[in-house]
């Protein structure tokens, strides 16, 4: 394997001269940093990680725990960490938790061993309906830096990045109420998990407050063992004058489309659709669907910033932030 040392007895200097070299340091004259990096590539020289991590008692790695990668929200939230912890020299480990708890919990008992300097996590289903929080909580007790993302526990003393599920779906139920329409549905299959609770409160807040709004709030809950196309046709059958619907997941509002147009509904004439869909689905819906943009890159990036923040700043154990990515309605063709 080739070294500095190596590097340095070719081109005739310092073991010091080639590591500053290597670094662009301006101590080093441009030729010099030219001649040395030119070997090193030539020799395919590699850094020592090993070395480098007990040296500086750092690994620049971050342990990633996601509940699904089939979701398209984790799928590229994910995709954000990792570009963003490379450009800050980072490296990520995966791991799923597949919405269960003793998943999460011993991947957190994997990493937490001098593998990663810190996590960045999306709370299990499982954890959240368990509310058994005590494998996150023994991660802050070990001092090891974690940020928390989407799905987030107030019992938890950690950086956080969430998105105002409550005012989002607010702001949706409130456009539909502006448009004239008095029969507003909320569907769903995340009821159980903390953000389904928050954008079903939204909802219930705005039907609440609607004036002239007579109907009664209604929510259709999508549970594992339903089909998501079962539930929707329910929704319909129950509801023949339905007039407005929300999806509070990445799926439904895509469904409930779909049904509209088979039961020739005219969409957004007789009925309106606001979604949580990402632009993964946009492509295959006419009209396209109406939807609550919640920024997943930012929110991604944003995360592995707080981290690296974190670690820079590990004293600073009582000031733990929480950033609010701001949503956008996005009205398209399944509202007026």
């Amino acid at each position: 394997m080739v070294t500095l040392k190596h590097l340095a007895e070719q081109l005739n200097v310092s073991v010091s001269t080639v590591s500053k070299a290597l670094k662009n340091s301006e101590e080093i004259s441009p030729e010099t940093i030219e001649r040395v990096q030119a070997l090193a590539k030539f020799l395919n020289y590699k850094p020592n990680r090993l070395a480098v991590s007990l040296k500086s008692s750092r690994t620049n790695t971050i342990g990633v725990i996601i509940p699904n990668i089939l979701n398209h929200f984790f799928a590229k939230a994910l995709f954000a960490i990792e570009q963003e912890a490379s450009k800050h020299g980072y490296n990520i480990i995966t791991c799923l938790s597949n919405e269960k708890q003793s998943k999460e919990t011993d991947s957190l008992q994997l990493l937490s061993n001098g593998s990663v300097d810190g996590f960045i996590v999306s709370i299990a289903e499982e954890t959240q309906i368990n509310n058994n929080l005590d494998h996150l909580n023994a991660i802050i007790r070990q001092n090891i830096p974690l940020v928390l993302f989407d799905r987030v526990s107030d019992e938890i003393n950690c950086d956080k990045v969430v998105i105002d599920d409550f005012g989002a779906a607010n702001e949706a139920t409130n456009h539909l109420v502006s448009e004239g329409r008095k029969n507003i549905i909320l569907i769903g299959d995340i009821e159980n998990l903390s953000v389904g609770k928050l954008r079903t409160n939204g909802y219930l807040d705005a039907i609440e407050k609607a004036s002239g709004y007579s109907e009664n709030p209604k929510v259709y809950t999508i549970k594992k063992k339903d089909k998501v196309e079962d539930v929707v046709t329910q929704l319909f059958d129950e509801n023949p004058k339905v007039d407005a619907i929300i999806s509070i997941d990445n799926v439904s509002g895509v469904a409930a489309l779909q049904k509209a147009l088979q039961l020739n509904y005219k969409v957004p004439e007789d009925l309106s659709i606001i979604g949580f869909s990402d632009e993964n689905v946009l492509p295959f819906t006419y009209p396209k669907l109406s939807t609550i943009s919640q920024h997943t890159i930012d929110i991604g990036k944003s995360s592995v910033s707080l981290l690296i923040d974190r670690l820079k700043n590990e004293d600073e154990t009582d000031k733990m932030k929480t950033k609010t990515i701001k949503t956008n309605l996005v009205l398209r063709g399944t509202t007026k």
